[in-house]
């Protein structure tokens, strides 16, 4: 159904919406909170202790005070509670804060703690009267992903009008998940899951709801996966033998393989010899040498006539990829020919890569999705890579599978998907179900090991003052926040913030880039090449860079709030340094000083191995450990998430399994309305 049919959203609004990516009522209702509010008692100063964020009762002593620095208004004042403790206050960029409050007037404060050289301030705290504060107490309050145009207050407001709409009143008639299946694992209704996922009645309304959608998305994601796929390990395709040219060239490489990568390499060509389609995963750290193992089979192919298509999640990774194959290449004296084609390159460059695939002058063709679009023909299709594969749905990299040779259809090409998510290999077997998993679990040798720091606020002081040494040597710097700009009763850096905050306490003379998800590609694009060539010293950005570009000379990885994402993501966050021959280091600002979240970072000092701290992130975030901000991790699931959810996915398992065995007997009604969703999951006709 249109937004628009929702009273006080017009065209304009709608369109607001549309950036979002919500375009109906029903995509409205699946738009949860990324976080939420909790509305605890005030506390006095002395009781605040080592909380990071709180709320304090008081009177402000005196008027507020403001300066500028820079572009910056800094306003001041001093908050005293009711035992008689005072606490500094500071908003930044808030000139009208001056004027909205009285001193001598009883306010509840709630906002960030920090702590410097052992005296507590209250950061950007939002102000409540009295009685406004009491009626949140001991609640949930959510707060939305924003854009410009749209406040949380707006979408929140949406959100209940659609809610009293046919919309929402059709969630359990056209439930996916099958009412035996439902009352097997206990899942509530979709109704009561959507309504406390938005307004929570209480933390248990909240998880119950959180387990039953995070069940759905896994559930029809699982089914698409297995009936998309079903039939290609015994479909036919190519035999491409091991051509010795393409031995000779990694016998001829300037560096020793490891043995993780010669046997992956023996197993893509047992694949690709035994004229069945391969459908193979790679997974390997960052770092690990996946990319070498792909070349080498991109050559092959090429080597017998076929062409091989790598294809990368973004421009400039796609860019790098090409410019490591085309020096190896030409290096190599194979007399192959590779090209590059992005969305952003000219109508007249992409015409000349299209005629030279399509006569087959171009053997490897690397590039972003932009190769599957449908002006792009090849002669003779063979084999497909793709990097960063969950970053791609079903349906896109079918559409590259679909460009092979029109002269039998029935031939697949053979399908590679590599990924530096590290998931334990039980999880990788139900996410990758119709997949051969192979692991490069060694990483190449002569790196030294990055060196880790699990620090609290107190100690980003010492932490600027480092960045500025290597920025000094002419090393760059990466740093990671959860949010991207301030979001009110949030606990959690955010980008916008910080950038502005580092050219405060930064040496004026470093160059300081911003980074995040909300940017055009092409914005992205240039920041990443900016960084990647140099022009940009420090990095601030989200965790869009966790699939980024290879940058050697970056040294440092700052992770603000880190208690805040898990154990694989930092680790693979991580892995964006300690790529050159430097010395590189890794500082995870923890900003939760509780015994268990120093424990989860305690092991990203002790370990390096990705799999290893995959497992321990799945002993460590059990089932339960629903609340948080969302964040880009593994196959980019809106509600599933890969490490918390592991139970979950193996219950999902069962009940597909059950249902395409016809252990299961569904009703007509729950055929149909399975077949709708996850049709839609897939972009593929089910059942």
């Amino acid at each position: 159904m249109e937004l628009t049919a929702l009273k006080g959203i017009g065209s304009k609004t709608a369109e607001y919406f549309g950036k979002l990516g919500v375009h109906t009522q029903e995509e409205l209702l699946e738009f949860f909170p990324r976080d939420y509010e909790l509305f605890f008692a005030p506390v006095t100063v002395s009781e605040i202790g080592y909380k990071t964020f709180a709320a304090v009762r008081g009177v402000f002593t005196q008027d507020l005070f403001q300066r500028r620095v820079k572009k910056m208004t800094i306003t001041t004042a001093q908050f005293r509670d009711e035992v008689g403790n005072t606490i500094k206050v500071t908003w930044f960029n808030a000139p009208f804060m001056k004027d909205a409050v009285h001193p001598g007037e009883l306010y509840v404060l709630r906002g960030r703690v920090s702590r410097k050289y052992g005296v507590l301030s209250l950061n950007q705290p939002k102000v409540y009267k009295i009685s406004e504060y009491e009626k949140l107490m001991n609640t949930m309050q959510p707060v939305y992903p924003v854009t410009k145009g749209l406040s949380g207050t707006m979408i929140a407001n949406a959100v209940r009008r659609a809610m009293e709409g046919e919309a929402f009143h059709r969630l359990d008639l056209e439930d996916p998940i099958p009412g035996e299946i439902r009352v097997r694992y206990g899942l509530c209704k979709k109704s009561y899951a959507v309504s406390n996922l938005h307004f929570p009645e209480s933390q248990n309304a909240y998880m119950a709801g959180a387990v039953r959608m995070s069940f759905e998305e896994i559930f029809l994601f699982i089914l698409a996966m297995k009936q998309s796929e079903t039939g290609k390990r015994s479909a036919s395709s190519i035999r491409i033998e091991q051509d010795p040219r393409t031995e000779a060239f990694l016998k001829n490489l300037p560096f020793s393989l490891t043995n993780a990568q010669k046997k992956v390499i023996g197993e893509i060509r047992d694949d690709m010899t035994s004229g069945y389609v391969m459908n193979r995963l790679i997974q390997g750290d960052v770092g690990s040498g996946k990319t070498i193992v792909a070349i080498a089979a991109l050559m092959n192919a090429a080597f017998a006539g076929y062409q091989g298509a790598l294809m990368a999640p973004t421009e400039v990774l796609a860019s790098q990829h090409f410019e490591t194959i085309s020096r190896m290449l030409k290096e190599s004296g194979s007399g192959l020919n590779a090209a590059l084609l992005t969305g952003s390159m000219t109508a007249l460059e992409k015409r000349v890569v299209y005629d030279a695939l399509e006569d087959g002058r171009i053997q490897i063709i690397v590039g972003t999705h932009a190769l599957f679009q449908e002006k792009v023909k090849y002669k003779n299709l063979g084999l497909i890579v793709t990097d960063e594969q969950h970053r791609f749905g079903i349906k896109q990299r079918e559409a590259l599978a679909m460009k092979a040779s029109a002269d039998d259809p029935s031939i697949q090409p053979h399908m590679i998907v590599m990924s530096a998510t590290p998931i334990p290999r039980t999880l990788a077997l139900i996410l990758y179900g119709n997949m051969d998993v192979s692991v490069i679990d060694e990483l190449p040798g002569g790196r030294k090991q990055i060196k880790n720091a699990v620090v609290d606020d107190s100690y980003k002081e010492n932490a600027y003052r480092f960045i500025e040494k290597e920025t000094a040597k002419g090393h760059q710097v990466y740093i990671i926040c959860p949010l991207i700009e301030y979001s009110e009763g949030v606990d959690a850096a955010n980008v916008t913030d910080y950038t502005e905050m580092l050219k405060d306490v930064l040496n004026e003379n470093i160059t300081i880039g911003m980074l995040h998800g909300q940017m055009t590609p092409a914005k992205k694009n240039e920041i990443m090449k900016k960084f990647a060539e140099g022009e940009i010293q420090v990095l601030v950005s989200t965790t869009v860079v966790e699939v980024g570009v290879d940058v050697p000379n970056a040294t440092v990885m700052m992770v603000e709030d880190a208690n805040r994402f898990g154990l694989a993501a930092l680790h693979q966050l991580r892995g964006r340094v300690g790529r050159g021959k430097d010395q590189s280091y890794c500082i995870f600002v923890c900003n939760n000083n509780s015994k268990e979240a120093m424990q989860r970072l305690e092991v990203l000092k002790t370990s390096n191995n990705g799999f290893e701290i995959a497992a321990k992130d799945l002993e460590l975030r059990g089932p339960g450990e629903f609340m948080g901000i969302r964040q880009s991790g593994a196959l980019s699931f809106k509600n599933f998430d890969v490490y918390r959810d592991a139970d979950i996915a193996q219950k999902a398992l069962t009940a597909v399994d059950d249902i395409l065995s016809g252990r299961l007997r569904l009703t007509k009604a729950e055929e149909e309305i399975l077949r709708e969703k996850s049709s839609l999951a897939s972009g593929t006709i089910l059942l």
